[in-house]
This record gives structure tokens, sequence and C-alpha cells, in this order.
């Protein structure tokens, strides 16, 4: 319930970024609830990739374009600029090659969008603290020995990985434990988010979309 409630919140911020009638790529898609949501809402031409047989059916059903694919293999296969936005929600914790995949996104999207849990937070700090255990969250609900997550990061990490490939940083924006959006202040926002979302573009590509770079 939580964890619905959660995504359903990040969602909404995902939503309100994208321009209608755009052309969206979800990798790692899951039950295609965001494409859904975004077909509903913005009428985006968009396609799902996930490697679960299990979450490609639920897109079916939904009627959502869906591609069976490993997305750790073959993006480099698809052309520059390709789509609109490419979003990475809740999926670069999980992929075996996140700097694969990381520098393709922003090849094949004029813009992409990369949501992902703060592992350095400072409510899981606490956690880690007083039970001495791999903490959990709504972002993180999975215990160690079922996680999907195999390369959990902080919002420092994110941004150096940025830094050291060209990727320009477009628009942040940080939520709490329950997917609310905060305000930041004095750049305290890998001790005190709970979730991070990413606009991000090639440095050497021009973009006319008006994006509010404020958090």
């Amino acid at each position: 319930m939580y964890r619905d409630i959660y995504l359903r919140n990040v969602y909404e911020q995902i939503i309100s970024i994208i321009d209608e009638n755009s052309r969206v790529l979800d990798l790692g898609c899951g039950d295609g609830e965001l494409l859904n949501l975004l077909w509903e809402k913005k009428k985006v031409y968009g396609l799902g990739i996930d490697i679960s047989t299990d979450e490609v059916l639920k897109c079916i059903k939904k009627g959502v374009s869906v591609i069976q694919e490993d997305i750790d293999e073959g993006l480099d296969k698809i052309k520059d600029d390709s789509y609109d936005y490419v979003i990475l929600s809740e999926t670069l914790q999980a992929v075996k090659r996140p700097d694969y995949v990381l520098k393709q996104i922003v090849r094949i999207g004029k813009m992409a969008i990369v949501t992902f849990p703060n592992f350095a937070s400072i409510n899981l700090r606490i956690k880690f603290f007083f039970t001495g255990k791999m903490p959990k969250s709504s972002a993180l609900p999975f215990e160690w020995y079922n996680t999907p997550n195999i390369h959990l990061l902080t919002i420092k990490d994110f941004k150096e990985f940025c830094k050291k490939n060209e990727i320009k940083i477009i628009k942040e924006i940080y939520f709490s434990g329950n997917g609310k959006k905060i305000n930041i202040f004095f750049k305290t926002e890998n001790l005190f988010a709970d979730e991070a979302l990413f606009v991000l573009q090639r440095i050497n590509v021009s973009n006319n979309k008006n994006i509010n770079q404020s958090v």
C-alpha cells in the first residue's frame, strides 16, 4: 500500500515534466502503470521495455505497448534522439551495467528522466545504526536476500557520475520517504532526501524545451 502511494507521488512529478504528444521510452517499465498514466494524461506515444515475462503480460493487459528485452544489452542499436524522453524510474539500481544504461539514455532521448532511492538518506542511516541490518523503506522495501537492487547509490554518487561523463542535469526534484516532494536547502539533499529525480541531457545537445530547474 505505502509503496503504491510512494510510486504514485513520484509518477505525478514525472508526468508534470513530459509534454503532450511526446515520444516516450520507459526502460524497466514494470507493469506499465506509468506509461498508462502518461497516455491518459499526456497522450504520449509510449513504448516500454522490461525483462520480466510477468510484467510484460501486465503491460499487455493494460494495452501498453511493450517489448521484452534486457536493457543491459542492445540499447546502442537504437538511433540518437529517437525519443523525446527516456524514462528510467526505480530501475537504475537494479541493472547490471548502470554506466552503460545512463550513457545510452541521454543519447537515445532528447531528454532523460531518472529516479532512484538515495541510499545515503538520514532515515536509512538511522535504521542501519540502530538495527545493524540492511535498512528498508518505501523506496527499498525488500529483504537483503530477495532484493533486485544490485547497485545501490547515493545522490552524490550520481552527480559525480554525470559530471565525469558530460551529462547535464537540467532539473532536480527530491522526495521524502512517502514520495512527497520536499524543498532542500544548503545542498543537504544527500542527507535528507529519500528519493531523487533528475532530468538529464547530453552536454553537447541544445534543446529549446523550457524546464524549470528549481526544486
